[in-house]
């Protein structure tokens, strides 16, 4: 990235950066973007003003990512060859009554370059509200009263506009962002601390996440009535556990849950070879190291995704998750329930955050393998800690009749450079 998010030398809505072609000196085609950090992951996020119509995308945004390489390592561009960090959002103002912005989430393949827009990604949305307040996307946001509690129910009953709101540079208040994700068409509240006057998100803080290092200002997303997200029901099946057919003949239980994006939930029981060397061994590195786990639960994403209508072939949904009890041997007090997932063929090292609300809603619900593993009895107030490789979070699911009308978790995010991307 090189330069500023405004003008570059194409146009103060970037436009003709793409338009013109190669720009002196041959350094090629470019767009202003943001790379940043949304939780557990990295990517760019770009204004949908400064990109060609989305028919055009796969020719840009792999080529801006580094992809196609079929070393896996994204050399020639903004990825890194990690599922983690090879993702874009785009982001536009919104005219919906019940959103103030909306954005579109990217996942790059890492080696073929392919655009996979079928879910969400739960790490990135975290730094949407923040960004879109500070590019402008929202002029007047609102502002929560200052005693605001993180675990409010109803935000838009304590809002008020920033017009009457006083924030300094000495004193934070609390924002409100309404989000829409047109991947799963469903709405989150972002709320995080903003000081000054216009107000802008004020990044420095004391809270620590699993996975990052240091400490940043805590952002709260809400993911209101996250269930079906693509499937359209909580369960797809209607059953809380499936018994899935492989390609080899072989059967196993999964739950199949669809909540913000779809997972599928097995039993490490049922899936860790012996050869491991028990369960506390159970890590990305040993999974990495196992081809024929992979290449198994691969078969059981693939058997799931079939299952409740889903393409097999789109790797992004569902995930897949192996799941089991609290060890005491990982030293983790606190802890309801483990869990190690594969995202787009890869272990991960921490969760996929949109996975990770699956999961805290999974655990409550009856049936399920989660909750039949979860120390549910354990867990306050709807909240469950979930266990993963880099340490562990908090989901709080509210739950009724049944129907999940929210999922609640907490992130930190800030934006890491801005400038132009090239590609070729």
């Amino acid at each position: 990235m090189h330069g500023s998010t405004r003008g570059g030398g194409g146009g103060v809505d970037g436009v003709e950066h793409i338009q013109n072609g190669r720009r002196p000196g041959g350094a090629g085609r470019s767009f202003p973007a943001l790379f940043v950090r949304g939780g557990t992951s990295n990517g760019l996020v770009i204004l949908r003003e400064h990109l060609p119509p989305a028919s055009e995308w796969p020719s840009v945004l792999a080529s801006a990512m580094g992809s196609p390489d079929g070393n896996g390592r994204q050399l020639d561009g903004m990825g890194s060859g990690l599922s983690s960090t090879s993702k874009i959002c785009v982001l536009s103002a919104s005219s919906r009554p019940d959103s103030d912005v909306e954005f579109t989430f990217v996942q790059v393949g890492i080696r073929d370059g392919s655009l996979d827009m079928a879910g969400n990604c739960g790490n990135m949305s975290s730094i949407i509200g923040p960004v879109s307040l500070d590019e402008g996307l929202v002029e007047d946001p609102r502002i929560l009263e200052e005693a605001a509690s993180d675990s409010c129910s109803h935000p838009d009953d304590m809002a008020r506009t920033a017009s009457t709101a006083t924030a300094t540079a000495t004193t934070t208040t609390t924002a409100l962002v309404r989000i829409y994700n047109t991947n799963t068409a469903k709405l989150i509240h972002a709320r995080f601390p903003v000081t000054g006057d216009p107000p802008r998100y004020y990044a420095k803080g004391d809270y620590a996440m699993d996975g990052v290092p240091g400490t940043g200002s805590k952002i709260v997303l809400s993911f209101l009535s996250p269930g079906g997200a693509k499937t359209g029901q909580t369960l797809p099946t209607g059953n809380p556990v499936n018994n899935l057919t492989l390609s080899d003949g072989s059967t196993i239980q999964a739950s199949l849950v669809d909540v913000s994006n779809p997972g599928v939930f097995v039993r490490a029981s049922d899936v860790v070879p012996d050869s491991l060397g028990g369960l506390d061994k159970l890590d990305p590195a040993a999974v990495e190291a196992n081809p024929a786990l992979k290449a198994r639960l691969e078969q059981i994403r693939r058997a799931g995704a079939a299952r409740i209508g889903l393409d097999p072939n789109t790797e992004s949904v569902p995930k897949i998750v192996v799941v089991f009890p609290p060890s005491p041997a990982r030293k983790n007090p606190g802890i309801n329930i483990q869990c190690l997932a594969l995202s787009m063929g890869q272990a991960h090292k921490a969760v996929p955050l949109t996975l990770a609300l699956c999961l805290g809603a999974a655990a409550l619900l009856p049936g399920t393998i989660p909750c039949e593993l979860a120390l549910v009895a354990a867990a306050k107030g709807g909240v469950i800690t979930i266990g993963h490789p880099s340490g562990s979070l908090d989901v709080s699911t509210t739950i009724r009749d049944g129907h999940v009308l929210s999922a609640e978790l907490h992130r930190t995010a800030r934006v890491l450079m801005r400038g132009d991307v090239f590609y070729q």
